[in-house]
């Protein structure tokens, strides 16, 4: 007989960024406090930072759902939060993919992911969100700007919801 919790599925939190950049900084600080709150035991947060090849390892023990926090400038004013679903891991080729453990972005990851699930028998996530925050600056320097300050326990919301709703298996 399975457990409530083995029937759900498992979902992946993923903090990305790079706190010597500003407002890149952004899905690390969320992280960081949404790891103080309780969530359901189906779900794991994690800080990636700038570790892609981590990311990717991480990915390998398998998840349903892959949610990333990031810095994600698409145009709007500094500290809009958005909702993005993003293409399935695995169905990006590789094609012309750099092989760097150290700068391994998200987007690389996620069309390297099929690659690697393909030679461990893992399967890569089902479904890929992307909980973005527009940056303000993003040059040099440690601490978020006031706007994207303000827009990260909006953000831990967020994420706090799409977890609680994730469904079963």
């Amino acid at each position: 007989m399975s457990s409530p919790v083995q029937d759900r599925a498992r979902t992946l939190v993923a903090g990305i960024g790079n706190i010597f950049l500003g407002d890149d900084g952004f899905g690390v600080e969320t992280v960081r406090l949404l790891a103080e709150h309780q969530l359901p035991d189906h779900v794991e947060v994690v800080d990636i930072g700038t570790r892609g090849v981590h990311l990717a390892y991480q990915l390998l023990d398998g998840y349903d759902t892959l949610v990333l926090v990031d810095a994600t400038a698409r145009g709007g004013e500094p500290g809009t939060l958005y909702l993005i679903e993003a293409a399935t891991p695995g169905t990006v080729e590789p094609d012309g993919v750099p092989l760097d453990g150290h700068g391994m972005s998200p987007d690389t990851v996620l069309a390297l992911i099929g690659t690697l699930c393909a030679g461990t028998g893992g399967t890569p996530p089902r479904r890929t969100l992307v909980v973005g925050c527009e940056p303000a600056c993003v040059e040099e320097g440690i601490g978020l700007s006031p706007q994207v300050t303000a827009a990260v326990p909006q953000a831990v919301q967020m994420v706090t919801d799409l977890v609680q709703h994730q469904p079963v298996r």
